[in-house]
């Protein structure tokens, strides 16, 4: 936790960085916070400003640790990677999330979800998304002006803050990076792994077979040559022994 003394009260204010809560309520809710954090950190690894999160308390208001929520993922662009215990909103340039992602679990309720969505369209979220995989429903809030608008179409529709684009199948979401590259769980991409390494394995094989062929080639090359050279030789002196002997070899 966060202790801190402040001016205007002249008391220690506590900053739990735990509810003592579990991250998620099952494994599929799980599986989803994973994907979509680990995905994002993939995408934005090369860029130092950009912080991302998941299950992470944000404290937007200082000396009010009772206003805080922990969204399943956020994004922060324009605040440097790095270990936090949670989000103190006024020590990060008063910076706020920009998108949070919520993955939707039996337990939570529409009152829960309603303080949710009036946090993050206070404190300054641009782009709110919230799947419900049991459903398969994908739904987006954007911001515009001081609250949030209903994303009509979800389906293609590509985050303005982060570029990837979200389409929904006849079972599951699929989440797409700018360059087309499709969010994978650990799973999949340590499969993908394998494949890559296999194909990597037997294009070496391949050029090796083709190595030893092409060496195989310069060598029966060579002995060709060898014993071609030979029969010039073994020619060259027949020649000579019948120009000592007197006989005319012009027309040898």
């Amino acid at each position: 936790m966060v202790q801190q003394v402040t001016p205007e009260t002249n008391f220690e204010v506590i900053y739990p960085e735990s509810d003592g809560q579990p991250m998620a309520d099952n494994t599929e809710q799980f599986t989803w916070i994973v994907k979509i954090k680990e995905n994002l950190e993939i995408l934005f690894a090369s860029q130092a400003d950009v912080f991302i999160a998941g299950d992470l308390f944000w404290y937007p208001v200082q000396g009010n640790p009772n206003i805080k929520q922990a969204p399943d993922t956020m994004v922060v662009l324009g605040r440097p990677k790095g270990k936090r215990g949670s989000y103190l909103q006024w020590a990060e340039d008063n910076v706020p999330p920009q998108v949070v992602f919520e993955i939707l679990s039996p337990g939570n309720t529409l009152k829960e979800m309603t303080k949710k969505l009036q946090f993050y369209q206070g404190y300054g979220v641009e782009e709110y998304y919230i799947y419900d995989p049991a459903k398969n429903d994908l739904n987006g809030l954007i911001r515009s002006g001081d609250s949030f608008e209903v994303i009509e179409e979800m389906n293609d529709w590509v985050s303005p803050r982060l570029g990837i684009r979200f389409q929904l199948t006849s079972d599951t979401l699929e989440i797409f990076s700018p360059a087309g590259q499709k969010f994978l769980t650990p799973v999949e991409m340590d499969a993908l792994r394998e494949q890559e390494r296999q194909r990597a394995e037997q294009e070496r094989q391949r050029a090796e077979q083709e190595r030893q062929r092409a060496e195989q080639e310069r060598q029966a090359k060579e002995v060709a040559l060898e014993e071609l050279a030979k029969e010039r030789d073994r020619y060259h002196e027949l020649l000579a022994k019948l120009q000592e002997q007197g006989i005319n070899t012009e027309n040898l």
